[in-house]
């Protein structure tokens, strides 16, 4: 998985014009239930953020196209699970993580709205979350006002992670 992360972030280093469109994909995979289990985008995303302090991507097509990628991830997530509320639980892969529904359920109960905010920051929450906010049907604009701003605060922190991280290690470089 590595490898192909790797590959994506040097594709993204040779052909600048695509970072929008790929970080648009890797975020809406990412947060997209059942495929963000299975493949983990973020360590992409944070490479493609250190690209930008040290070529010529402009960050905000990127931080935009990964807030909408992300956003309409958790979108089909709750689309997904209001419509399929009782078969959610015994689909593949989710059959396989019978407690991860569950906790998904119990987290938006216990804190509602701001459970879609809290939610993107943590690995397996980020899948269950909005699938679980569908199924208990969570207001659908609620929802979605969470949704938009927690994908753009998310992305902008994995773009600017990188990029931070890139400035860090390029001066440790320069002083050693």
């Amino acid at each position: 998985m590595e490898d192909a992360f790797r590959g994506v972030a040097d594709f993204v280093r040779d052909h600048e014009v695509w970072a929008a469109p790929i970080v648009l994909a890797l975020a809406f995979g990412e947060s997209l239930a059942f495929i963000s289990l299975l493949i983990p985008a973020w360590g992409a995303l944070v490479a493609i953020g250190a690209l930008i302090g040290v070529s010529g991507i402009s960050f905000w097509p990127v931080w935009i196209a990964g807030g909408i990628g992300a956003a309409l991830g958790d979108w089909v997530s709750y689309w997904f699970g209001f419509k399929y509320k009782e078969h959610v639980a015994q689909m593949w892969p989710l059959s396989r993580y019978p407690a991860l529904l569950p906790r998904g359920e119990a987290f938006v109960k216990s804190w509602g709205v701001p459970s879609i905010f809290i939610g993107r920051f943590f690995g397996p929450l980020r899948a269950s979350v909005p699938l679980a906010a569908g199924i208990f049907e969570m207001p659908y604009w609620s929802f979605q006002a969470a949704n938009f701003i927690s994908a753009l605060v998310w992305s902008a922190a994995l773009l600017l992670f990188g990029d931070v991280i890139s400035q860090i290690l390029e001066w440790i470089w320069r002083t050693v």
